[in-house]
């Protein structure tokens, strides 16, 4: 099987292009920050930069380690759900699970050094950048020279193949295990998962107003109560995409029509599948908005106070800053994989409408309109839970309630989200109904 996986690689790369950007950045991410470990430890005499560079490898690399997992397991859940057929074809001849899933392993460990390979020359370039940050900051001394060392290299090849490993044993047991009542039973676990990130959420947001203006991990409380809360919300993003359906099925059956109707039903049929979608919008959304509001109103205060900004102030800027810019990359990555997917997988059915009487511009027309339904429900849900870790933040910082930041944050926020969630449905779409109706229906059927 291992053969096989090898082989099946090099005869499609294309499968596992997906795979490899995921690999690629993630490891790219992982070796930038954990190379900032090797300069420490190659420079102990600047003992203020050392505690900084530290600092930032280990909070963003925390954070590039959870989201390298996330992206790699979204990418190969979306390449074994595409080769279902495939799968159900080696079952039928005799491989085993166990086989299969050796199979899908060896591909994933595969795509993974191919694409810690890759990322080598671009994370000496990076820790490189981010070294200079630092000391254009003041935060490390110009003297300190940028070191690309065995922690760096090491956690990149170990993180990647095991977050590699482990997404694929889990997607191929989704994919050749489906056992009687076990849809209903994960239903359950991920609903107690919701209320349990929830109740989290509420209970460090809350304590918020149990802090002092000027305690220094005043902002910790409210960052990972909306972070928490978002998760919750992502959790349960099924239902809440019904919910928003029954509000928006008049409005939007009277403003677009025969495209809003079928919108609404579309969504509704597919509302378990379009929860992936759903997910890394109300994240995105959520962290972002609330990461760089906070910041904002830190910096506000701070500024306001007459006092000078410290190096813990610089680095903590600096960590939220690249925190955020770590997680909008992997986001989108995984929000443009989950949307190519769900509307490639829609060949047959574009045709099926064209045969119906739809014209090409009406069926792009629909995959639009799901596409805003869809950006607006994940930005709704996520500016909600990031209101609830900047209100308490900003009132017991500032004594007000919202920053005086205005929206223009905010808009960023969503211009980034509706752009990469239409241009990726619409792009992928219009590919979908290249194909001619009639070979559509045929070849899918």
């Amino acid at each position: 099987m291992l053969g096989l996986a090898a082989r099946s690689v090099r005869q499609r790369p294309g499968r596992f292009l997906a795979t490899l950007l995921s690999a690629f950045l993630g490891a790219a991410i992982i070796m930038t920050f954990n190379s900032l470990h090797d300069t420490a430890a190659a420079n102990p005499a600047d003992q203020a930069g050392t505690d900084t560079l530290t600092t930032a490898a280990n909070v963003v690399g925390g954070y590039g380690t959870l989201l390298v997992f996330f992206a790699i397991a979204s990418t190969l859940t979306v390449t074994v759900h595409q080769r279902a057929e495939e799968m159900r074809l080696l079952r039928s001849t005799g491989a085993t699970p166990g086989q299969l899933a050796r199979m899908v392993v060896g591909e994933a460990v595969v795509v993974a050094l191919a694409g810690v390979l890759l990322a080598v020359g671009p994370a000496v370039l990076g820790g490189t950048v981010l070294l200079d940050v630092f000391k254009d900051s003041g935060q490390v001394a110009a003297a300190v020279d940028y070191s690309f060392g065995p922690v760096a290299l090491l956690s990149g090849v170990g993180v990647s193949l095991l977050a590699a490993t482990g997404a694929a044993l889990l997607a191929v047991r989704r994919a050749t295990k489906e056992a009687p009542g076990g849809p209903r039973k994960a239903d359950r676990k991920r609903k107690f998962a919701a209320g349990a990130a929830l109740a989290a959420g509420a209970l460090a947001v809350s304590s918020t107003f149990a802090m002092q203006p000027t305690d220094a991990a005043l902002m910790a409380a409210p960052a990972y109560g909306a972070i928490l809360l978002s998760v919750g919300l992502a959790l349960v993003s099924t239902n809440l995409l019904r919910a928003v359906l029954g509000r928006l099925d008049p409005l939007l059956t009277a403003l677009a029509g025969a495209s809003g109707y079928l919108s609404v039903r579309t969504l509704r049929r597919r509302a378990p599948e379009l929860s992936g979608i759903l997910m890394p919008l109300i994240l995105f959304t959520a962290i972002a908005t609330a990461t760089l509001y906070m910041q904002g109103v830190e910096n506000d205060a701070i500024k306001a106070s007459g006092l000078t900004r410290s190096v813990e102030d610089k680095s903590l800027e600096t960590l939220n800053l690249t925190v955020v810019g770590i997680i909008a990359v992997f986001a989108c990555l995984m929000l443009v994989n989950s949307l190519y997917a769900a509307t490639a997988h829609r060949v047959r059915e574009f045709g099926q409408q064209r045969l119906a009487g739809a014209t090409p511009a009406q069926v792009l027309a629909t995959v639009a309109l799901e596409g805003v339904v869809l950006t607006v429900t994940g930005v709704f849900f996520g500016t909600l839970a990031a209101l609830a870790g900047i209100v308490p933040f900003t009132a017991v910082r500032t004594d007000g309630l919202l920053p005086g930041r205005g929206p223009g944050i905010w808009i960023a926020v969503v211009a980034t989200a509706a752009a990469a969630t239409l241009v990726t449905a619409l792009v992928t779409a219009r590919r979908g109904i290249r194909v001619p109706a009639v070979a559509a229906v045929a070849a899918a059927g």
